[in-house]
């Protein structure tokens, strides 16, 4: 099992950041990485995502919502091609700081018999994910 976590500190409550986090038919508008959602996503159905990373490498998943928590938490699996080859299960969670501030931490958790031959696109991952939470930011923080 491999595990990317980032994180980002944003001047806003969490329901102005979840907000926008749910707000899945602006991702086209404003997000780096995660392109688009098939439909509305809703809780243990499946919903098609289409990722882009900072390299180019594109995808098109269509994992499972776990969670949908409101101002709390999104979380959704995925496989490629066949459960235990290639696994993810992706994750936002949204913590309160001080007044005014709130903590989103994105992460991801890898398994699957393919991992060890992943490396350079774990890397990438990472980097896509502090480029979603900076664009993140940037569009809670302009109340755009």
């Amino acid at each position: 099992m491999k595990k990317i976590e980032t994180s980002i500190a944003i001047k806003a409550t969490v329901e102005q950041v979840w907000q926008v986090l749910t707000d899945f038919k602006t991702y086209p508008v404003w997000s780096p990485t995660i392109k688009s959602f098939g439909q509305e996503p809703a809780l243990g159905k499946r919903c098609a995502v289409r990722l882009e990373q900072p390299d180019g490498f594109k995808i098109k998943m269509n994992p499972r919502f776990l969670s949908i928590d409101s101002n709390r938490e999104l979380r959704w699996r995925g496989e490629l091609f066949v459960p235990g080859i290639f696994d993810g299960e992706h994750y936002f969670i949204l913590e309160q700081m001080e007044e005014g501030q709130v903590r989103l931490i994105q992460g991801e958790l890898f398994s699957g018999l393919l991992i060890p031959f992943f490396g350079k696109l774990l890397l990438t991952t990472k980097q896509g994910f502090e480029l979603f939470n900076a664009a993140l930011k940037q569009r809670v923080e302009l109340g755009c």
